[in-house]
């Protein structure tokens, strides 16, 4: 019997999924790739491939399922099985240069950004963009992790010269012009199947953790930008949204293979936006759908379960 396979590498972030095929008596098997092979000489099976994996897995003790990863798409993909989030998509997802060079072909702004390997490429990186506050963050990273603000070259030197500083996994660090809301807000914009299903402003005043699943926990936060405490939902759907930027956004996903993702963006305090991340491993915040009884995983598994049909 074919079946829906689910290709991950954590089980918090794929329950909130099969659950859902299970409500919808859809046929699913999910492909757990912390560790694997692949055997090039026999054919996959027949069915329908759901890429989720994530470019944060090396935070869960799962640095190599990536490239594993790498691996089974090409395999299926030689098969010419039906695979959504195939190798470009796992290429955009596992590094943000890919990501900031596919948006800016496709016409889409992105913030100044400079891309160093080593520590004093780091540091004139930093005085090359010539833009004060700035934020570094890891080319591989997810969940918002290792982004942090600085107002400062000296202050840079002091973390990238110090213990505290975190060599990302591809060692890769990205020095990013600070883009400065007016009311703490970026938003992400989800998409299934390649359309827009809703739009959710996520409040940074405490952080940039923006993991919006259940399992996420924000612990320290990361580039605060204010000590003021902020009573307001962390995530919340919006109502509306600009319609010329989200069918840019559609235009992108399609010319780049990626049928499910969340796209981050941020509007400046001139209305100018820039967009910042593309998350192809994309989650979704329970407490925020229901309230405007929304549900993205729901969504996604009746998208898989036409798509298997179709099989």
């Amino acid at each position: 019997m074919k079946k829906i396979y689910i290709i991950h590498e954590n089980d918090e972030w794929t329950v909130h999924l099969t659950k859902r095929l299970e409500e919808l008596n859809l046929p699913y098997e999910a492909w757990h790739l912390d560790e694997g092979l692949v055997d090039l000489s026999s054919k996959p099976p027949e069915g329908v491939f759901y890429n989720r994996m994530s470019a944060s897995s090396h935070t869960r003790n799962h640095r190599f399922a990536p490239e594993l990863t790498g691996g089974i798409l090409s395999w299926l993909e030689l098969h010419k099985r039906t695979v959504f989030n195939g190798s470009k998509a796992l290429s955009l997802e596992l590094s943000k240069i890919n990501q900031y060079t596919a948006l800016t072909k496709s016409g889409i702004q992105t913030p100044k950004t400079i891309a160093a390997v080593g520590k004093a490429q780091i540091i004139q990186a930093a005085e090359q963009i010539g833009l004060t506050p700035f934020i570094t963050k890891h080319n591989r990273a997810g969940k918002g992790l290792g982004v942090q603000l600085f107002q400062s070259i000296q202050a840079l030197k002091d973390y990238v010269e110090g213990p505290q500083f975190e060599e990302p996994v591809d060692g890769i660090t990205l020095i990013q012009e600070y883009i400065q809301s007016e009311d703490s807000f970026i938003t992400r914009a989800e998409f299934v199947g390649g359309k827009f299903i809703y739009a959710v402003n996520v409040d940074t005043s405490n952080g940039f953790e923006l993991c919006p699943a259940d399992s996420c926990q924000i612990g320290d936060a990361f580039c605060p930008i204010g000590e003021e405490e902020v009573k307001r939902p962390k995530f919340a759907i919006l109502n509306q949204v600009d319609g010329t930027l989200i069918s840019k956004y559609e235009a992108f996903l399609q010319d780049n293979h990626i049928d499910v993702a969340g796209i981050e963006f941020i509007s400046n305090q001139q209305g100018d936006i820039y967009t910042y991340d593309v998350n192809t491993n994309t989650n979704y915040n329970a407490e925020a759908e229901d309230k405007a009884r929304k549900f993205g995983m729901l969504e996604l598994a009746k998208f898989l379960g036409n798509a298997l049909k179709e099989e």
